[in-house]
């Protein structure tokens, strides 16, 4: 048994010695891939709220409307109608009407003059969610003089409530339309009694009020032009197309942002303010490294419906650069040889391990390169130097920010049939365990830092008269995936964005 280890050990020692005295040693590189990340463009649907106070369209309101409504000044032939009954000209001898009169007139009728006039109270504005209510009181003063030439005058007075139910909307030029729906009751009815008779004046007044009814519907969308919602749009469009800068290092991010079209998502009643919610579908790109061009204008397109669902949504790209992890790993290895390092039949080694190289390659893999020297401390063979190459496979769970090597492993084979020092040093299952730890990435802090930048650079954002402000409220992310940049971690964030106009004052 002695001999035959002797015989062995001279075998790999010989073996080893010829492999020394080729030099460098070491195994072919990995073919090099200089892929870009994949990042996908994602759709967003931003609010672009046009807001106006509600006190300041009813102010516009009250002084396009006068304060007179109306007036009334006529005459009435029978302003109190002839009174008549029904008489028996011959009667039976038990009482009964033999020959009846009907429509006996008693009294003629009794004509007059009519005069008056309705004055407005101030015009309200209120609401709820989708419903805007409109408020004018009326309060009207009529007269009837020289009734039959006999009363000289008597004067009633009455109040009436207009209400009007307003809803709203935009046409595809993006000017405001409102369909108003307006009811009005007399709260008190104008009326006189003469000669025991009550005679009301509503009805008198109701024509008129029928075109101050007319005049609001009228009045209303003219006063809602005024808003100029075309114009604050226009510009909230133009300011649409610009790239914000999310991260401004490791690495460098970039969101372009390119509005495609418009919709109007209905109108809101909120407190004193009437707001119209504008719906923006943008297109949402993120680049990383230099700042991409920005997106050409494209004139404000006309009104579109059915958006979809509000919300914003882009990516976020969280990149470790291979030049982090070489050193990283270099380190890893150097404590390793200070462990020291005892191979299988070939005993204890010493080890230099030198620079570290991180690529991409094919399938997926990351290509680990690293500089070494090596010998036997029984002497039996020389220093042996090179470069040797492994290959692993980065993955994550779903949502995970842990990145772990899996299969690692030697590259390719070498072409050489002996014995390779460098080779047996690196399938040592305690030295690919260091360099496996050292590649096991935490995303979390990285993550953290990217999140809390992009949030801060779409927070509140200002370009002229527009103000992006916009909120992340939730963030996936997917598989890690390789890149020729680095180690790639899609992150999606979504959330709620609105574009206003607000004029700096």
């Amino acid at each position: 048994m002695m001999a035959r280890s002797t015989i062995g050990l001279a075998m790999i020692g010989s073996a080893l010695l010829l492999a020394a005295c080729s030099g460098n040693a070491g195994n072919p590189a990995p073919k090099r891939i200089d892929t870009a990340p994949d990042i996908p463009k994602l759709a967003s649907t931003i609010v672009v709220p046009v807001n106006a106070r509600l006190a300041d369209l009813a102010a516009q309101l009250n002084q396009a409307t006068p304060q007179t409504l109306w007036t009334i000044d006529r005459q009435e032939s029978a302003c109190v109608p002839a009174q008549r009954v029904t008489a028996c000209a011959i009667k039976r001898k038990d009482g009964s009407c033999r020959i009846g009169i009907k429509n006996l007139k008693v009294t003629p009728n009794l004509s007059c003059r009519i005069t008056g006039q309705a004055v407005r109270g101030p015009i309200t504005l209120s609401g709820n969610g989708s419903v805007l209510t409109l408020t004018l009181p009326v309060r009207a003063t009529v007269s009837a003089q020289d009734i039959g030439h006999i009363v000289k005058r008597e004067t009633a007075t009455g109040a009436a409530a207009v209400r009007a139910t307003v809803r709203l909307s935009l046409n595809r030029d993006w000017n405001p339309t409102a369909t108003v729906r307006i009811a009005y009751d007399w709260t008190n009815p104008p009326g006189i009694t003469i000669f025991g008779k009550r005679i009301t004046f509503a009805d008198k007044a109701d024509a008129k009020l029928q075109g101050v009814i007319a005049g609001l519907e009228r009045s209303l969308p003219q006063q809602l032009a005024k808003l100029r919602v075309r114009d604050k749009l226009a510009s909230a469009w133009r300011q649409g197309f610009t790239v914000i800068q999310l991260n401004r290092e490791r690495p460098p991010v970039w969101m372009r942002t390119t509005p495609q079209k418009l919709g109007f998502g209905g109108y809101r009643v909120r407190g004193g303010d009437l707001l119209l919610d504008v719906q923006a579908q943008t297109l949402t790109e993120t680049f990383v490294g230099d700042r991409p061009s920005d997106p050409a204008p494209s004139p404000l397109p006309p009104l579109t419906s059915g958006l979809g669902q509000q919300g914003l949504a882009f990516n976020i790209p969280v990149l470790a650069q291979y030049k982090e992890l070489q050193p990283v790993v270099q380190r890893a290895l150097i404590k390793r040889a200070a462990k020291g390092i005892a191979l299988p039949k070939l005993g204890a080694v010493d080890a230099q391990f030198g620079d570290v190289t991180i690529y991409a390659t094919e399938n997926g893999r990351l290509a680990v390169g690293v500089k070494v020297k090596a010998k036997l401390r029984s002497g039996l063979l020389g220093e042996t130097k090179g470069q040797v190459w492994l290959s692993g496979l980065p993955v994550n769970d779903v949502n995970s920010e842990r990145i772990r090597i899996d299969d690692l492993k030697i590259a390719t084979q070498t072409d050489s049939k002996t014995v390779n020092l460098l080779i047996q040093l690196f399938s040592d299952p305690a030295t690919l365990e260091s360099i496996r730890t050292a590649l096991t990435e935490d995303f979390a802090k990285d993550y953290a830092h990217v999140l809390v930048a992009a949030r801060t650079a779409i927070a509140n954002r200002r370009e002229g008269d527009v103000l992006l402000s916009a909120n992340i409220t939730r963030v996936t992310h997917g598989k890690i995936v390789v890149t020729g940049q680095g180690l790639f971690l899609p992150v999606q964030a979504y959330g709620t964005a609105t574009i206003a106009y607000r004029p700096e004052k």
